[in-house]
């Protein structure tokens, strides 16, 4: 099969990218700088991501908030305009189909962005179920995003709409006389934003935040790094159709008034399921891992108790470079899942000992005022 294209794809060629196959796309993986140092820069100054191989879709028309509601468990009827939400599409077993973030653009105007990997899935899906409101695929808008503490000044300087912007809030803005629409979010676990550019000015914005003396180009082997770090789910790793929100550690992403004594509870694709494990517990649970030594665990490493009962799997691992030190999160029996517990990592037939941790294992800063 044919890889696809972003807008951007000369521009990280002109850069020295390391192109690589990943979600059906051409995407760079890393640039001559290095995984390691794109993500120190990440954490220390401000990093710039190509991640227009995500879906932007725009969901509006009468009824929309309900019929969207159907489908997830967020509280779309209280979302302020401008506001955003991060969510999950849940299946009739109480699964997830994808997570997305949520932006409310107008009282009957929602943008979802959804993961690449999953966007024709996904967009089977809302078709199917959003047969009565207006569904429109962004497909001539990129997406990127600037990261770091010092990502806020530079994007108040190039864009000054975006003084005003908090954690999980967005504006429509203006770059060299086209419409934008920036948000304060990310995937890093930092201060950043996110923009949606028509595909026709990409590359003078990125051009622009380029020159900036802060901001190095990073791809996407530093992008999973980073989230890794910041605790952050990945489709496919830490979520899937047969994992439900309770099972991921996501009961927090269950918004309040869709919760089991909420005001509008439930009413959500496998809401029953979900709120038997709300109620109940689920018996595997997403944890944390500590590393203990320099050998990284990775995804797939089976997972054993003191006893040597396996009790597990590695669903991410790498080295967290904030840390100098790896890290991983895993999937166990949820009586093995106490913070501290002792348990051992089979990594190609070396035992590795690691025990449960609290994630994320950096400290989020996200800017809320």
């Amino acid at each position: 099969m044919s890889l696809k294209s972003v807008s951007l794809e000369s521009l990280h060629q002109t850069l020295g990218a390391k192109l690589v196959p990943f979600a059906g796309y051409n995407m760079p993986v890393q640039y001559p700088t290095g995984i390691i140092k794109e993500h120190v820069h990440t954490r220390t100054a401000a990093g710039l991501f190509d991640v227009s191989h995500m879906g932007q879709v725009v969901v509006s028309g009468d009824g929309v908030v309900a019929a969207l509601e159907a489908l997830m468990p967020a509280d779309l009827e209280g979302l302020g305009i401008n506001a955003q939400t991060y969510s999950l599409l849940t299946n009739a077993a109480g699964g997830v189909i994808d997570d997305l973030i949520v932006t409310r653009w107008a009282d009957d105007e929602f943008m979802l962005v959804i993961n690449a990997g999953c966007k024709d899935k996904d967009l089977e899906h809302l078709r199917a179920h959003l047969s009565t409101v207006t569904l429109e695929v962004l497909d001539q808008h990129s997406l990127l995003a600037l990261q770091g503490p010092k990502a806020r000044a530079v994007m108040n300087e190039l864009i000054p709409e975006t003084k005003g912007l908090v954690f999980m809030t967005g504006t429509p803005a203006e770059f060299e006389g086209t419409q934008v629409y920036v948000t304060c979010s990310g995937y890093t676990g930092e201060d950043g934003f996110e923009i949606s550019v028509p595909n026709s000015q990409v590359e003078a914005l990125a051009q622009k935040l380029l020159a900036h003396k802060d901001v190095l180009p990073i791809g996407l082997g530093a992008r999973d790094s980073l989230r890794l770090e910041a605790g952050l789910c990945l489709y496919g790793h830490e979520l899937a159709e047969d994992i439900s929100p309770i099972q991921a550690g996501l009961k927090w992403a269950i918004a309040k008034a869709r919760r089991p004594e909420g005001a509008r509870a439930g009413g959500y694709l496998g809401s029953d399921i979900i709120e038997s494990q709300w109620t109940g517990g689920a018996d595997t649970m997403r944890v944390g891992l500590k590393v203990l030594g320099k050998r990284p665990v990775r995804e797939g490493a089976a997972l054993f108790d003191a006893e040597q009962r396996p009790i597990g799997t590695v669903c991410s691992g790498g080295f967290g470079a904030t840390l100098e030190q790896p890290v991983a999160m895993a999937y166990i029996k949820a009586e093995s899942a106490a913070l501290g517990t002792a348990l051992v990592a089979d990594v190609r037939g070396k035992l590795v000992d690691v025990e449960v941790a609290k994630t994320p294992f950096v400290a989020q800063r996200y800017f809320r005022g």
